[in-house]
């Protein structure tokens, strides 16, 4: 099998159907549309940063325009995602991605991606430059993985940045802009690194296949199964013991937990395709979401 086209052109000029065929029926544009932005996970980087932006001392006016600002640029990195995969997603018989089973255009998934983006930045903008500038930074990160860096040992880095970039957004969007402090930066790249993993196990065969080689498709399924967990783990660590003073006891029940979800899910002998790893890795992301949440002014 040759490797996989250049995804860029896709963005640049999509005018054929990535599959070749006409779409079985007439395609309902707005459901699929909304299928391919990726909503899970959309939905909850843009309520998580919301309620982020509410703990670290926002106004209902600026959670709101945080948030708005977070779900355009998250709509905008899904949709670039899958017009960019199209051909990729329909070469494997994706069955999950509307556009590789016919029933949208990629051109109008690039559409979408690209008027999203658009709004994303005035969007920003409300929260100050300093603020904007921080989220598109981040927001252009997953755009570059999803055109070039994921085929690169540089993959993770996109996670790392866009994570990381998020409470910067928020504390320098703050009535006084003010610096996060290094251990909630810290935390979100781990994060970041961690969803990265998680979001690749599931497809490291298929990408293997098309010529998608980033860093997790090189360490393969069993590294990517323990390490996932154990990134979590670490941004666990940082949210805990990274705040100054002594650490409290919910903070010592914090890790204690995320120790042994860890530990279950990966310690114990599992299948190749055992989602255990996979449920560990997302039960100690939240542990370490509810302790950056828990912070509240502490974040800056």
């Amino acid at each position: 099998m040759t490797s996989s086209p250049s995804p860029s052109g896709y963005l640049a000029s999509v005018s054929h159907h990535p599959s070749g065929v006409v779409p079985r029926t007439p395609p309902r544009r707005l459901p699929a549309l909304l299928r391919c932005c990726h909503p899970e996970p959309a939905l909850a980087v843009t309520v998580f940063v919301t309620a982020l932006a509410v703990a670290a001392g926002h106004g209902p006016a600026g959670a709101a325009a945080v948030g708005a600002a977070v779900l355009a640029g998250q709509l905008s990195v899904g949709w670039c995602n899958d017009a960019a995969d199209a051909r990729r997603d329909t070469v494997c018989g994706r069955t999950d991605k509307p556009v590789a089973e016919g029933r949208l255009p990629a051109r109008a998934v690039a559409v979408a991606a690209w008027t999203a983006l658009v709004l994303c930045v005035p969007l920003s903008l409300l929260a100050g430059p300093g603020a904007a500038a921080a989220h598109l930074t981040g927001v252009a990160a997953g755009w570059g993985y999803n055109l070039r860096l994921k085929h690169t040992l540089l993959s993770p880095l996109p996670y790392a940045v866009g994570f990381a970039s998020l409470p910067v957004f928020v504390t320098l969007g703050l009535p006084q802009p003010v610096r996060p402090a290094w251990w909630v930066v810290a935390a979100g790249a781990l994060l970041g690194v961690g969803a990265h993993l998680v979001n690749v196990l599931p497809d490291i065969e298929d990408d293997l296949a098309t010529g998608v080689r980033g860093l997790p498709q090189r360490l393969g399924r069993t590294v990517c199964r323990w390490l996932a967990p154990l990134v979590m783990l670490a941004a666990v660590g940082v949210v805990v013991a990274g705040p100054a003073g002594p650490v409290g006891t919910g903070g010592l029940w914090l890790a204690g937990a995320a120790g042994a979800v860890a530990a279950a899910g990966t310690a114990r002998a599992a299948g190749p395709r055992s989602r255990r790893p996979f449920r560990a890795a997302m039960v100690v992301a939240g542990l370490a979401v509810a302790g950056l949440l828990g912070s509240g002014t502490r974040l800056v």
